[in-house]
């Protein structure tokens, strides 16, 4: 069964218009999920609006939108108010300006969407568009009204498609000073650094979303098998972190060199060290 398109719409680069479809990359509807049941009766649950200060239930035609403007003041806004301020949208997404591929902060990337054409009359324009941004190692920047908002959208290449990814607004993102602000400028030099040096370098792989399992699904599908089955659930306790009180110890034990090993790669850079200096005398 074909995937049902987020939204359709035109790539526009230029005078270039090709017809596309804009549909979910990455989704949450794959996990396990839960209801909110009464323990007594077992039955569902649900959620009621009331009034916070009579305590009332309040249906639903009567609730309104309300932005503070002072403690317990708001300023109310009525549904037809608020789809008034929602952007008048042509369906088009106009390429403003290619950058880099790398140009742009990875904290601004918002939430990824596969962009295909929508009919078999825009293949040829729109693998022009993704061939054009290939060989240039470029990516699109674009705009256009998504799911009632203004989005900027970042368009690269992928593959034999192309990926667009929704951008966060520069009010959105919180300025890095503020988490790191209070972390000190520590200079590492000398045995430490040629030791994270090591462990990084024995480290290196590539990355393969297969390998990593989601281990909190996994226990909860298992959880949830075994009720169904009848069978007594064991509640573990959280494991005991202990604190690293000696990082070059760590350092040392995390590249094998602990012990002997240790004392071996002493004696080996020293008889290293040792070498010239007899050439030399010699």
């Amino acid at each position: 069964m074909a995937p049902r398109a987020n939204w359709k719409g035109f790539l526009k680069v230029a005078e270039v218009n090709c017809p596309v479809a804009l549909y979910t990359a990455a989704s949450t509807s794959e996990r396990i999920a839960f209801h909110t049941l009464n323990r007594a009766t077992g039955h569902r649950v649900r959620r009621q609006f009331v009034d916070s200060d009579t305590g009332k239930p309040v249906d639903r035609e009567e609730q309104v939108k309300g932005y503070e403007v002072g403690s317990g003041e708001y300023i109310m806004l009525d549904p037809d108010e608020v789809a008034a301020a929602v952007p008048d949208s042509d369906k088009t997404l106009a390429v403003s300006a290619f950058i880099g591929c790398g140009d742009i902060d990875d904290v601004y990337f918002d939430k990824p969407y596969y962009l295909a054409p929508s009919d078999r009359h825009a293949e040829e324009a729109y693998a022009l568009i993704r061939e054009g941004m290939r060989k240039k190692q470029v990516a699109a920047l674009a705009q256009t009204v998504l799911f009632r908002r203004v989005r900027t959208v970042l368009i690269r290449a992928h593959g034999p498609g192309l990926i667009a990814t929704t951008l966060n607004f520069d009010y959105e993102v919180r300025s890095a000073k503020e988490a790191f602000d209070s972390v000190p400028e520590i200079k590492i030099k000398g045995e430490m650094l040629e030791l994270a040096e090591h462990i990084i370098k024995t480290k290196s792989g590539k990355f393969d979303p297969k390998a990593f399992e989601d281990r909190y699904e996994a226990a909860l599908a298992e959880l949830v098998k075994a009720k169904s089955e009848g069978r007594k659930i064991e509640v573990r306790k959280e494991p005991r972190q202990d604190k690293v009180v000696d990082l070059m110890a760590a350092l040392r034990e995390s590249a094998g060199l602990s012990g002997k090993k240790r004392a071996a790669a002493g004696t080996a850079k020293s008889k290293a060290k040792a070498a010239p200096a007899r050439r030399k005398a010699s």
